[in-house]
């Protein structure tokens, strides 16, 4: 593609250098500039890709994308630009011939339910037999295929790159985790979003590289509704108007509270063994009885937000419903086939808040004995370990203690501190160091009527020990422990 036609979208100067030459491919990492590429220099809080000028060239890049005033070789272009961030994701997006035009696009943000919330659309979707492609923690997911990124919102370049191989693969829509970090950074910029949904926004994400303040953070995550054409808030959510302010979309909302366009009732949970989760009516705009397979109060908000954009869709209240009866998210209080009357859960819980968080909503299940085996990650703040411990030992009946990834750290020297904060309760516990074991015992001793969590790992594939990530599924270990029962 020629360099003036990849800079259609942006305002520039050039400083040097022609625009009528063939481009390559857009590169923003210096490790994998490729001969003929445009090599855009980004500022991040670490690090500043102006300093890479020099591999990047040695490397074959014909055109440099920047912010500030570098001097290049003859025949190298040199493109300024206000921020080359910026740039990059309107370059990516002419790259990549502006595949969301192609697709219809939903961006989920707010501090809490953004991966649930893109699952139980993607889930409803699919039922309707609209093929949906999903970008956030767990990677970019076409079909059942999943690839890995670095951050839950990747660089605007791997968007613009998934989004075309979406549409490659007859995806009809997509749909992204927004995160405040994504959107600060100009990853989602150059898409206007057919779908905006904010969830709820509490205190999370301030630090030196992260954001200054609640306000810097409650701002990015407004500028979502500055670049969509139809925003779903949830209006029971304290800083909902403060989210919305100077937006440029259409507004729907959702909750409890019965001014909302979409209004949820009689809320009540459900649970049998293999299934937990929480029934509520709506009215408003749509009127549903609804069931859904994840559980908690806060599950009612991640439906609602789900059918507030689906309903926009050409689909049934049935697979609405189907949709939300049937959702999982993976290592999200995912419910795994077990062979008896208990219940196992997996779950990402790996702090004292999040394991706060899922503990209590289960405890309103009021199972026969609620089981938690965790263990904590090493080369982390003790401090952490002494809090999950205390927790655990305050909410669960019994506490299994266990390994996550020790990383460069012994076992059992983690396992000590977990006990300092159980001895601070009268919770009971037992210690088994190998993971599996810890499982196998679970399943071994269940009773009638107990809910197990599997916490820590939720959708991680593997556990690392000393530098080394070796696979470990839990899904796997809890299927061949069954099979060697039987």
């Amino acid at each position: 593609m020629k360099l003036r036609q990849l800079l259609s979208l942006c305002e520039y100067t050039v400083l040097c250098g022609e625009l009528d030459i063939d481009i390559a491919d857009v590169i923003y990492d210096s490790r994998k500039v490729t001969k003929g590429c445009a090599f855009v220099c980004l500022k991040g809080f670490n690090v500043d890709g102006h300093k890479f000028i020099p591999d990047a060239l040695e490397k074959g890049a014909t055109a440099l994308v920047v912010e500030d005033d570098v001097t290049a070789p003859q025949g190298i272009t040199v493109i300024k630009v206000k921020n080359t961030r910026v740039a990059l994701a309107k370059m990516s997006v002419e790259y990549f011939s502006h595949p969301a035009d192609e697709l219809k696009t939903i961006a989920i943000t707010g501090t809490k339910g953004k991966t649930t919330t893109v699952a139980m659309i993607r889930s409803i979707l699919e039922k309707a037999g609209i093929k949906t492609a999903t970008i956030g923690t767990l990677g970019i997911v076409i079909d059942n295929q999943i690839y890995k990124t670095n951050n839950t919102t990747p660089e605007s370049y791997e968007i613009q790159q998934a989004m075309r191989k979406m549409v490659n693969e007859g995806c009809k829509a997509m749909v992204i985790e927004a995160s405040s970090l994504g959107l600060k950074w100009h990853r989602t910029d150059g898409i206007v979003f057919d779908y905006g949904v904010f969830t709820n926004f509490s205190n999370d994400h301030i630090g030196e590289a992260e954001h200054k303040n609640m306000e810097e953070y409650l701002y990015c995550k407004s500028l979502l509704f500055k670049q969509c054409k139809v925003g779903l808030i949830n209006c029971d959510d304290d800083n909902f108007k403060n989210v919305i302010k100077d937006h440029t979309c259409e507004v729907e909302t959702y909750g409890f509270s019965p001014d909302a366009d979409i209004v949820a009732h009689d809320d009540t949970l459900i649970a049998r063994p293999g299934y937990i989760g929480v029934h509520f009516d709506t009215t408003g705009e749509k009127e549903l009885s609804v069931d859904v397979a994840i559980p908690g109060r806060f599950s009612v908000y991640n439906a609602l937000a789900a059918i507030s954009v689906c309903r926009h869709f050409d689909l049934t209240d049935k697979d609405i419903l189907d949709g939300l009866n049937e959702v999982k998210v993976k290592g999200r209080v995912e419910a795994v086939p077990v062979v008896g009357d208990y219940t196992i859960l997996i779950d990402y819980a790996h702090n004292a808040l999040s394991m706060e968080n899922i503990l209590t909503t289960l405890k309103e299940y009021k199972p026969t004995r609620l089981v938690t085996m965790f263990g904590a990650g090493g080369d982390r703040p003790k401090v952490r370990r002494y809090e999950m411990g205390e927790v655990s030992g305050r909410l669960s009946d019994l506490s299994v203690i266990t390994e996550d990834n020790s990383r460069f750290e012994d076992v059992m020297d983690i396992i000590e501190d977990i006990k300092v904060g159980i001895h601070k309760t009268d919770g009971e516990y037992v210690v088994i160091p190998n993971r599996v074991d810890a499982i196998r015992y679970c399943i071994e001793n269940a009773q009638k009527g107990d809910i197990i969590v599997l916490a820590g790992k939720g959708h991680e594939d593997y556990q690392e020990i000393r530098g080394v990530k070796y696979h470990m599924d839990e899904r796997e270990i809890i299927a061949d422990i069954f099979d060697s029962l039987s």
